[in-house]
């Protein structure tokens, strides 16, 4: 990105981007190269940024189509695009740790590709930080680029060809109830457990919680396989984790990168960040392979 100041956050992925106010019009040119610097750096962390909903939005559809979030098109029937990291609610008051919704979003504290549950899983998510607690909060990001790459030949011909079934309702039903429209509205979908990114080629793995088990073996035989991938893709040296503070923009694959949150005592502290997503490109069982 010319003209910007570019600092490596880990040696497997991730840039810290200074020297760009996010918040201004954006060009063609510089789009162009925001989608560069996705399928190079797989996370963008744009500090000291001023926003609100309403530029949110714009930059999202100026990277791809706005993705309706799952919980309130399920539950409701409703078509909106934000979602609420943390306890700060519409009139300003905040939810503990024992309300069911802080429960409930618990569950993103697995490891987990957004969206990887739809039949069109997630380009990028995007997020937007105004609260951040003083202590926790952290979200800690891990790249199955990376992973794939660290594989000899022989465990990467076993997983080419393997299909995943993603499953709502078995991973978020490990933390609370999921409500019976919710569930309905997302049935187990089928993705390719390898995908490429179309602009460079690499491969990764496309696996978390989400992934039930693979298509053919049956849940008994998957789960240990599974549990085994995610083992090694999130090895502690493998961990970028993100300290959150207020004015932070973040951007990141949901293609190539596992993430789940630290946790935070939400009876302490407040926490406030807006997420948008962009829609994929497609079924990933429609990409190439």
């Amino acid at each position: 990105m010319a003209g910007f100041e570019i600092t490596q956050l880990h040696a497997d992925f991730g840039a810290k981007i200074t020297g760009v106010d996010m918040a201004a019009p954006r060009s063609a040119e510089l789009i162009a190269e925001l989608h560069r610097a996705i399928d190079r750096y797989s996370f963008l962390w744009f500090p000291d940024q001023s926003f609100t909903d309403d530029l949110q939005l714009a930059l999202t559809g100026d990277l791809g189509e706005p993705e309706p979030g799952h919980l309130p098109l399920g539950e409701e029937g409703k078509i909106e695009y934000f979602g609420t990291i943390g306890n700060v609610q519409p009139d300003g008051s905040t939810l503990g740790n024992d309300a069911t919704r802080t429960k409930f979003l618990n569950g993103n504290n697995m490891w987990h590709s957004d969206s990887s549950f739809r039949d069109v899983p997630s380009f990028v998510s995007i997020l937007c930080a105004y609260e951040t607690p003083a202590e926790g909060g952290e979200t800690l990001f891990v790249s199955t680029r990376a992973a794939y790459a660290r594989m000899g030949p022989v465990q990467r011909a076993e997983v080419e060809p393997l299909v995943g079934i993603h499953d709502y309702t078995y991973s978020r039903s490990k933390v609370a109830e999921v409500a019976p429209s919710l569930s309905a509205s997302l049935p187990p979908v089928r993705q390719r457990l390898v995908r490429r990114n179309p602009g460079t080629g690499e491969a990764g793995l496309f696996i978390g919680s989400h992934l039930r088990e693979i298509e053919g073996w049956g849940y008994e035989r998957s789960r240990p396989f599974l549990q085994g991938l995610i083992e090694d893709a999130t090895a502690e040296p493998y961990i970028y984790p993100h300290c959150w503070q207020p004015g932070d923009l973040v951007i990141w694959d949901n293609r190539c990168l596992l993430h789940r949150g630290a946790g935070y005592d939400a009876d302490r502290y407040r926490r406030y960040m807006r997420q948008t997503r962009v829609k994929g490109a497609g079924p990933t069982l429609e990409e190439a392979a």
